[in-house]
């Protein structure tokens, strides 16, 4: 669940800053032992923080699935003195901006403040992770919230779809658990399950942080100690790497739509693989690359199957994946697997262009310096090069490694990863062609 304020000057700031290619980042240690990545940015009197705890929605104690998500939905609904409209109020005065996230893997916290009020609004941010109120009216109005979409869900075609997937690949893995949780097991939560999600999911050994713009390295260390000193030093024990199941084949989920839905995987690479980025190449070159790629060549483009056809490289903490996603018609969507299924075999056998090649590297290395186009977005990637364990200068040398990667790379990759006979797909909708099974 994404509860989110953001204050529109404050969007208009960064949406104002120029696209920037080169990116000073400093490390910042506080004397509490807390660090941090700064870019300092002093052009425009404001600061974006990002924070990232590992953990997320797999922290769910057994029976207690939606714990998390639904904790994290109030920690902006009253803290310390203030309730949820108080707390509403005084964050819009201040011209500040709070969104808290959840993933399986990761709590994210976003903070955009200025800098004549930063310390009003590091209070504020502060008590929101220290000293969440949990007030009974708050918990029943987000538990409501929260209910309304899980039974939203039901109904989704593409929920169902990710629903089946994910008890069909990650077995008895919390993974295979929606993050949501079910309408019994929300319904069922209290305060006190609420208040330990929140112990066992901000903790201090799994934290990740970065800041950007109108801050120095001396304020950012002093900042980092007032905001998240008093959080637990530790917290329990992660699950382990998931044992994935890919028995190929096509598994379908009968459901009265007009349009079927298809998620496709197979096994994946781990980011830290030194083959990684001859994988992503080769990701791009076959569904990741926009009209470009060759499935959305096939698929849509010749046959018009399908408005669209992505495929993507997953990497959570316990499982690696290789995705896609296709919809069609009930009538199209078997030719639309086939197409996918004979693109995967003919990579797996052929291999890429030396021009295919070239224009991905092109893509890959003209498209990246885009993306610094902003505090809030340099921030997000810096805290999330931490937690994937990038080197400090990663930026600088991404480009270097996607242009190292040579024709041979990408055909040995081909050939260690492609697994026809392992690709499964999930298919939800009424497929002509398709039994349900």
């Amino acid at each position: 669940m994404k509860m989110m304020r953001f204050i529109l000057p404050l969007v208009l700031l960064v949406a104002a800053l120029p696209a920037r290619a080169e990116v000073n980042i400093q490390e910042v240690t506080s004397p509490g032992g807390i660090k941090a990545w700064l870019v300092e940015d002093h052009e425009i009197p404001f600061t974006a923080l990002e924070l990232r705890f590992k953990g997320g929605a797999v922290l769910d104690l057994p029976g207690k699935k939606g714990a998390t998500n639904l904790m994290v939905g109030l920690l902006e609904e009253g803290a310390g003195d203030l309730d949820s409209r108080a707390f509403a109020r005084a964050t819009e005065e201040l011209a500040a901006g709070f969104s808290y996230d959840l993933s399986d893997d990761v709590v994210s916290v976003s903070a955009r403040f200025l800098t004549e009020n930063r310390d009003q609004a590091v209070g504020l941010l502060r008590d929101s992770l220290i000293n969440p109120r949990f007030d009974p009216d708050a918990i029943d109005r987000v538990r409501q919230q929260v209910l309304s979409g899980i039974l939203s869900d039901e109904k989704n075609p593409r929920d169902i779809a990710s629903k089946q997937f994910r008890k069909l690949v990650y077995g008895d893995h919390p993974y295979a658990q929606d993050q949501s949780g079910t309408v019994d097991s929300v319904s069922a939560l209290t305060r006190d399950d609420l208040v330990m999600a929140h112990r066992n999911a901000l903790t201090r050994d799994r934290l990740y942080v970065s800041a950007v713009g109108d801050i120095t390295p001396g304020e950012l260390s002093a900042l980092l100690d007032r905001l998240l000193a008093d959080l637990p030093k530790a917290g329990p024990e992660l699950p382990g790497v998931a044992a994935l199941h890919f028995p190929g084949g096509v598994h379908v989920t009968d459901f009265a739509t007009p349009q079927s839905i298809a998620l496709f995987a197979q096994p994946g690479i781990d980011r830290e693989d030194p083959d990684f980025f001859a994988a992503y190449i080769l990701d791009l070159i076959l569904g990741g690359g926009s009209f470009e790629s060759r499935l959305m060549q096939e698929v849509r483009e010749k046959r018009g199957l399908t408005y669209g056809v992505y495929t993507y490289l997953v990497d959570k903490e316990g499982a690696k994946l290789w995705m896609g996603s296709v919809a069609s018609g009930n009538e199209r969507i078997a030719q639309a697997v086939q197409v996918i299924r004979d693109e995967w075999q003919k990579m797996l056998d052929h291999g890429v262009t030396q021009q295919e090649l070239d224009d991905a590297k092109t893509y890959l290395t003209g498209a990246y310096p885009l993306r610094f186009d902003g505090n809030a977005t340099i921030a997000n990637i810096m805290v999330g090069m931490q937690a994937d364990g990038m080197p400090i200068d990663y930026i600088a040398t991404r480009n270097d490694q996607v242009n190292a990667v040579t024709l041979d790379d990408v055909q040995r990759v081909a050939k260690r990863l492609l697994d026809p006979a392992k690709l499964t797909f999930v298919v939800v909708g009424q497929p002509e062609g398709l039994p349900a099974n």
